[in-house]
C-alpha cells in the first residue's frame, strides 16, 4: 500500500478538512452540534424560562436578545451540519449542497457581553452562548477548510442586514417590555 505524502514544501499539501469532513471528526462534530441544540431547547423551555422570570426589566431583555442569537446561531450551525451529512451520505451532489451551504450565515449574530443586562443573565445561558460560539468556529474552520463561503458574507441585496434586524428586534422588545406607567 502506498501513501501518499506529499508536503507543503513540495508545494501539494493534503487537504484535510474534506476528510475530515467525510469521517468520525464530522460524525462528532454533528453529535455535538445536535446535542447542544437539545441540551438548549430544554434549558429555555424549562429552567431558563422560570429564571428569566424573576430578571429585571433589562435583565428580561438581554435574556430575551441573546436566547434569540443564540436559537439563531444553533440553527445555522444544524443546517450546515445537516447539509454535510447529506453530501456525505449522497443525497446531495456537493454543487447542491454548496448552493445550499451559502445560504447558511453565521457569525453575523455574536454575544453582546458588554450590553446592558448581560451580568444578570444566568450563568447556564452564558455558558450554552460560550459552547454554540466555540463550535460555530469549529463549523466555520471546517467550511473555510473546504473552499467555502458560508461566512464570509454577511447580508445580500434583498436581505436585511444582520445588524439592522436585530436593532429592530431589541427595539420591539423594548418596547414590550416597557409598562403603562413607562409610556
Amino acid at each position: 500500500m502506498t501513501r501518499n505524502t506529499k508536503t507543503p514544501q513540495s508545494g501539494n499539501a493534503i487537504a484535510l478538512a474534506p476528510r475530515i469532513a467525510e469521517r468520525e471528526g464530522f460524525l462528532a462534530l454533528f453529535s455535538n452540534g445536535m446535542r447542544l441544540i437539545e441540551e438548549t431547547a430544554s434549558y429555555l423551555d424549562g429552567p431558563g424560562r422560570d429564571t428569566s422570570k424573576s430578571l429585571s426589566r433589562l435583565g428580561s431583555v438581554a435574556y430575551a436578545s441573546e436566547s434569540m442569537r443564540l436559537t439563531t446561531r444553533l440553527m445555522q450551525i444544524a443546517s450546515w451540519l445537516l447539509l454535510q451529512r447529506a453530501m456525505n451520505d449522497g443525497e446531495m451532489t456537493d454543487g447542491q449542497g454548496r448552493e445550499e451551504k451559502a445560504k447558511v450565515r453565521l457569525g453575523g449574530l455574536q454575544p453582546s457581553r458588554a450590553g446592558s443586562g448581560w451580568e444578570e443573565l444566568p450563568d447556564e445561558l452564558k455558558d450554552l452562548i460560550d459552547r454554540s460560539a466555540r463550535l460555530e468556529e469549529r463549523v466555520r474552520h471546517l467550511d473555510i477548510g473546504m473552499g467555502g463561503e458560508s461566512f464570509g458574507r454577511q447580508s445580500h441585496v434583498g436581505q436585511p442586514d444582520t445588524k439592522d434586524a436585530l436593532a429592530d428586534q431589541m427595539a420591539r422588545l423594548s418596547a414590550a417590555f416597557k409598562t403603562q406607567d413607562d409610556r
